[in-house]
């Protein structure tokens, strides 16, 4: 029985279909409680007693404070009437706060309901379109922005002084969950993925065995740290923040709050020390500076220094003289104290030199780095071949699932369900494909490592030999592994230097940094001078 209705308590003459809409304020009420259920069993109640027919229900579960429109269920509700515009509504709330809570946007809602002609019935209130209505509406309205915002204010003060106290008041962070402790409460506590992914992950940052953030992504993303992976490049900004993070080294901090840096009741799961590694890595002056595509041959160092007054890059050109023309380098930043000054060619260039000349690898730790390459690259092997038979079973899986699915096929009694089953053998098929073409059994990786340890001794030992016989393009992408950052100019004492860190000084550095995990056996030499500097210590 269809009926037609204008207001609740007028005479209907209008035929109108019934919406349903009900809210809960989280995730965690949907899915434990039974607010929905109940709301929408009260609103069908509703248009069943006043006999309008129902058509549909539109169920969210988001915070009651904001714009309207940031409700999935609201905006497919105004969508369901837009796509209907030759019928008419009536939409049933459990109750007005259901409807908004805050003022602006009850009022916005309103109108949006008015521009439709949806006819709003509440179950705990009356619409009333005189003023006397339109002034209790927004009034209830205000108090229940009111209450909102009180149960926030309360809510944050709460939070914040468990914050306080050092314990975490949110959901448990990546790598951590949330488990019940009888003295403290919900505290975190690591989870394997914590302690066997990430815990590895942040170290090779801090020692630099993982130099980049991408190379930590991408360590994480091969390790399985994510359900359902993504590209590395997309979790750059995600693994920015969780190395920034003292949470993972023990302490609390949530500056939103005003609330400071200090020991939280939680494991970390990294040490002070390596936190603070990272941290000096994270500040580091890295130079974010690419290859030049107008370099040439007359000019090598154009692009890799910097004026020595001012930082910025120098640039070069070749000047008019008699009886030829000269090359200079010179800065051309207007403000510079060295604005166009400029520099022989001759005088930088074989400056340069004599510094490519000098970084190399001292003596004694040149023999260590075979016997650390082949560490490195024996455990780079064991994990391909872990991720081997990881490989074999995904691809053993994949052949079942085609044949199980070409059986279905062949039974299928109707063409949709044939083609259904065909794309599904389809999508199998190719990942199949893809996964047989990642396989590395046959491989022989005894002749790479020869090779890669090869070019890794001779490009650390003497750089400078490797550098004269590459092209201009080569030169310049190798400049930026052997030294980390632009070179920076002076002119009276040539390139600084003291502060330039080397691919060279940086393995040194590691390598006296994790002395301890190499097996002195066969370079005594070696021994001997790491075992003098632990007897200094």
């Amino acid at each position: 029985k269809r009926l037609k209705t204008k207001t609740i308590n007028s005479t209907l003459s209008e035929i109108r279909d019934g919406l349903v809409y009900a809210r809960v304020s989280s995730k965690k009420q949907e899915v434990e409680g039974s607010g929905l259920q109940s709301q929408e069993g009260r609103c069908l109640t509703k248009l069943k007693e006043l006999g309008i027919p129902y058509r549909h229900s539109f169920l969210d579960s988001y915070s009651g404070g904001g714009d309207f429109m940031h409700r999935p269920a609201m905006r497919n509700l105004l969508a369901f009437v837009d796509a209907n515009p030759h019928k008419k509504f009536v939409v049933v709330f459990d109750d007005l706060k259901r409807f908004a809570r805050d003022t602006k946007f009850h009022l916005e809602l309103r109108v949006a309901f008015k521009q439709r002609d949806i006819l709003p019935i509440c179950l705990n209130f009356n619409f009333d379109d005189s003023p006397e209505g339109e002034f209790i509406e927004t009034i209830l309205a205000s108090q229940g922005q009111l209450e909102r915002k009180q149960n926030q204010r309360q809510v944050i003060q709460k939070h914040k002084a468990r914050l306080e106290l050092g314990y975490w008041a949110f959901n448990a962070k990546k790598g951590y969950r949330m488990v019940k402790d009888p003295i403290h409460g919900m505290v975190c506590v690591p989870t394997k993925e914590g302690l066997v992914i990430l815990k590895p992950a942040l170290e090779g940052f801090a020692n630099g065995a993982l130099p980049r953030k991408m190379d930590v992504a991408r360590f994480l993303v091969e390790k399985g740290f994510w359900k359902n992976p993504k590209r590395p490049e997309r979790y750059q900004s995600f693994v920015a923040q969780i190395l920034a993070d003292c949470f993972y080294m023990g302490d609390i901090e949530y500056l939103k709050w005003d609330v400071g840096r200090r020991k939280g009741h939680h494991q970390g799961i990294i040490t002070k020390a390596t936190f603070d590694q990272i941290q000096r890595r994270l500040t580091k002056p890295f130079t974010t500076a690419r290859v030049r595509k107008t370099i040439n041959d007359e000019f090598p160092v154009r692009g890799l220094a910097n004026c020595g007054a001012c930082g910025k890059h120098l640039t070069a050109a070749r000047s008019k003289g008699r009886p030829k023309a000269y090359g200079y380098y010179f800065c051309y930043n207007p403000s510079c104290s060295l604005y166009k000054k400029s520099i022989r060619k001759a005088d930088i260039e074989k400056s340069f030199n004599s510094l490519l000349k000098q970084t190399q690898l001292k003596p004694e730790i040149g023999k260590v780095l075979e016997v650390i390459f082949e560490k490195v690259w024996k455990q780079e092997t064991a994990n391909l071949e872990q991720e081997e038979v990881v490989l074999i079973s995904k691809i053993e899986t994949l052949q079942r699932k085609v044949e199980d699915l070409t059986g279905l096929a062949i039974k299928a009694k109707s063409d949709e369900v044939r083609e259904a089953y065909e794309r599904q053998i389809e999508q199998a098929s190719l990942e199949l494909k893809r996964l047989q073409g990642g396989s590395v059994k046959e491989m022989d990786l005894h002749v790479p490592y020869r090779t890669a340890l090869k070019k890794a001794a001779v490009l650390l030992k003497s750089p400078y030999v490797v550098w004269k016989k590459m092209d201009l393009h080569e030169q310049h992408e190798l400049f930026f592994f052997v030294f980390e950052q632009k070179l920076t100019y002076d002119l009276d004492r040539g390139f600084r230097t003291a502060d330039i860190p080397t691919a060279a000084r940086l393995f040194e550095e590691f390598v006296m940094s994790n002395s301890n995990d190499v097996d002195p056996t066969g370079i005594e030499p070696v021994a001997s001078s790491l075992q003098m500097r632990r007897s200094t210590k």
